[in-house]
């Protein structure tokens, strides 16, 4: 009997896939959680359902310190921000797929399987991993055999498989955000509900006062808040939780899906927008203007590249090596405002600033102003060439 290695996270899709695979594929079913920040009751409940529902085996791989020091740390150096929001699910399925080929690999495995429909974008960002780095055959039993979701919950009980706790929503967590679709979601003209959200407050619940945090960053990476040096994965939670205390990190778009479809999505990401506007802020001091304005592909390029699961194109790391070289002199302090929803950067300090408060100051003579007059004079010339030439009447 060949090997097939799940996916899995316990939810409607992948459980109902293991008795599918069995059934239907005749495969053994070896299942695997790859933990990339999930709520610790999912971890455990993937582990039980699976081991309920005869897997052979399965596996949980930590994979948190990875998935922050080789990815979530790259999208910050990148401003890796689409449509308007930091990504975080699209972030992690790289990664997920790594550890699912290494793990099939490692079992012999012939195939790979997976429980995405064909609707959505992690069919693409699985497939493309797993395609790229093994020989493996891909599995994907809702989509093949053309599934509706009450289906799934027909075959679910036909089969005595246990169905998760009733969501109203589909929800999808990590360390870098929290996505959220769905139900009542799925109207774009209802407004979220207070019931689903986690990680933040409303602004109307948030803290009355203000509260100033000094972020540190070494090379484009935080490392610090007031002064407390924390490590890669204390820093994002300790972020996550500051931020979401004072209602920031919510966002409510129509995102535009690989394969064209408008969806609605809700996302909760307090601590990568924290990050990201103070990453931001240190940049427009270290950054000469022309890096500034590259900076602004770089991050649209390889946002984009995150988000249709192309992580594995050399195009990324050609960029990771652009970045890190501009990223050297991204070191210093950001001092951040944090009140009802809202930030404001108020200081920043680093050692390679291009900021020179002496010069620029109205004060300072080392500037003689007496040399601007010939730059003004020809300054926009054309610009004045073409009124004189092309409006004449």
């Amino acid at each position: 009997m060949e090997k097939v290695v799940l996916a899995f996270s316990g939810g409607l899709d992948t459980s109902v896939c293991i008795k599918l695979l069995e059934e239907k594929y005749d495969m053994e079913v070896i299942t695997a959680c790859v933990d990339v920040g999930q709520p610790r009751e999912e971890i455990e409940r993937s582990a039980s359902v699976a081991n309920g529902m005869g897997s052979s085996k399965h596996y949980t791989i930590d994979a948190q310190e990875e998935f922050t020091n080789d990815f979530i740390f790259k999208a910050i150096k990148a401003n890796a921000i689409y449509e308007g929001y930091p990504l975080s699910t699209a972030l992690a399925r790289p990664l997920i797929a790594m550890k699912i080929v290494e793990l099939a690999k490692k079992e012999g495995a012939t195939a790979i399987a997976h429980g995405c429909t064909g609707k959505g974008n992690d069919q693409f960002r699985f497939e493309a991993i797993i395609r790229s780095l093994s020989d493996c055959k891909v599995i994907a039993p809702i989509r093949e055999l053309n599934l509706t979701r009450s289906e799934e919950v027909e075959y679910a009980k036909s089969c005595g498989i246990p169905l998760p706790s009733e969501k109203l929503y589909s929800i999808d967590e990590n360390l870098w955000g929290r996505a959220i679709e769905g139900d009542v979601l799925e109207d774009p003209m209802v407004e979220p509900p207070e019931d689903a959200f986690s990680w933040t407050r409303s602004s109307a619940d948030a803290p009355e006062d203000a509260q100033i945090i000094e972020i540190e960053f070494e090379k484009g990476v935080p490392v610090a808040i007031d002064q407390e040096k924390l490590d890669a994965l204390e820093i994002i939670n300790k972020f996550n939780q500051i931020a979401g205390i004072h209602g920031i990190g919510r966002v409510d778009i129509i995102e535009d899906r690989i394969i064209g479809l408008k969806s609605r999505e809700i996302y909760e990401t307090p601590g990568a927008f924290l990050i990201l506007t103070a990453h931001n802020a240190l940049e427009q001091i270290t950054l000469t203007r022309s890096e500034l304005k590259f900076a602004e592909t770089i991050s649209s390029t390889y946002s984009e590249l995150v988000y249709n699961g192309t992580w594995h194109d050399p195009l990324r790391e050609d960029l990771d090596q652009m970045i890190d070289h501009m990223q050297r002199r991204v070191t210093g302090i950001v001092k951040i405002r944090l009140h009802k929803g809202g930030m404001r950067i108020v200081g920043r300090y680093s050692p390679f600033s291009l900021y020179q408060q002496d010069i620029v100051s109205f004060e300072d003579k080392s500037m003689d102003q007496r040399e601007m007059v010939g730059m003004v004079k020809n300054y926009a010339l054309q610009a004045a060439l073409y009124n004189k030439i092309c409006k004449e009447e």
